[in-house]
């Protein structure tokens, strides 16, 4: 499935909403420092994982327009798929707040994951503020085990609203710059990875099957039956491309292609390759400008 940000397939939603995991930290109480800085902190060292599904409640007096408020809201507001809201509260607003409600329902498969992710509450357990920046620490979903675990995020205050950096300075000046065509570039992006490791999957998955049919290749539905393949390979829904396997009249070579479902939104190239044996040609790509290509 893909995941506009952690990726975005784990994206563009993997990548924009991941965030660093602590080393530890000691718990103390919220006071002020000779710098300027205040420590709102009640959170532990990392060491113990919770499940996704235990009750958690915040641990610290959360103040209103807080920086732990914008955690917390965002998150809500993520859970609850009010994905524009919650956007808003990120260095991601620029890509968001030009999109028509229609833009956004495109979106939405790729937003969707995310939402699922997010526990019911969020234990919210460190506060941290110098000025014009901010960390919050909170108990949040690890990327790889979706196990709960003590996360850092950053946040900076613009226009007396604390909005969290979900992206570095560098891709949020690419951000400004797209405005809302930025997840849609993202999304074109990572199918283009997904096609090519797809095919990749392909390849290997038919040569296992001849290894085991006397070297003969069969057809996708085939590889999908045999669990050689994800279903993913039969729809252009989660990878946003169509994929096409032609045998030759002996079933002893394939050519393998995988081209975009809608030209210029889930997709710009065309990648193809050919299998005969144990030998393959390399991986090609060509902007046929959608068409499909002929095997």
């Amino acid at each position: 499935m893909s995941n506009l940000f952690f990726q975005v397939k784990n994206l563009v939603l993997v990548t924009v909403f991941s965030v660093s995991l602590l080393s530890g930290c000691t718990a103390e109480a919220a006071r002020e420092r000779k710098d300027g800085e205040k420590v709102n902190d009640k959170s532990e060292v990392p060491t113990v994982n919770n499940t996704k599904n235990e009750s958690a409640k915040p641990t610290i007096k959360i103040e209103p327009n807080s920086p732990a408020d914008s955690v917390r809201s965002f998150y809500g507001h993520l859970r609850e798929r009010k994905f524009r809201e919650a956007m808003f509260l990120t260095n991601l607003r620029p890509a968001i707040e030009g999109l028509t409600d229609a833009e956004l329902k495109e979106l939405q498969v790729d937003f969707e994951p995310l939402a699922a992710q997010v526990p019911t509450e969020i234990e919210i357990n460190g506060e941290i503020t110098t000025k014009e920046k901010a960390t919050v620490t909170a108990k949040l979903p690890d990327n790889e085990t979706d196990e709960l675990k003590l996360q850092q995020i950053s946040l900076r205050r613009e226009n007396g609203v604390w909005i969290i950096l979900t992206v570095d300075e560098k891709a949020e000046s690419v951000v400004k710059k797209e405005g809302k065509n930025y997840f849609f570039a993202l999304r074109v992006e990572t199918h283009h990875k997904e096609a090519k490791a797809m095919l990749e999957r392909v390849n290997k998955a038919q040569m296992v099957y001849a290894v085991k049919n006397g070297g003969l290749f069969t057809d996708v539905g085939a590889l999908v039956e045999q669990g050689f393949l994800p279903k993913d390979v039969l729809t252009a829904e989660t990878t946003g491309y169509n994929y096409q396997v032609q045998l030759s009249p002996d079933k002893k070579k394939y050519t393998a292609a995988a081209t975009p479902a809608v030209y210029g939104k889930t997709g710009k190239l065309t990648y193809w390759f050919e299998a005969s044996g144990d030998k393959t040609s390399s991986l090609k790509n060509k902007d046929t400008k959608g068409q499909a290509f002929k095997l």
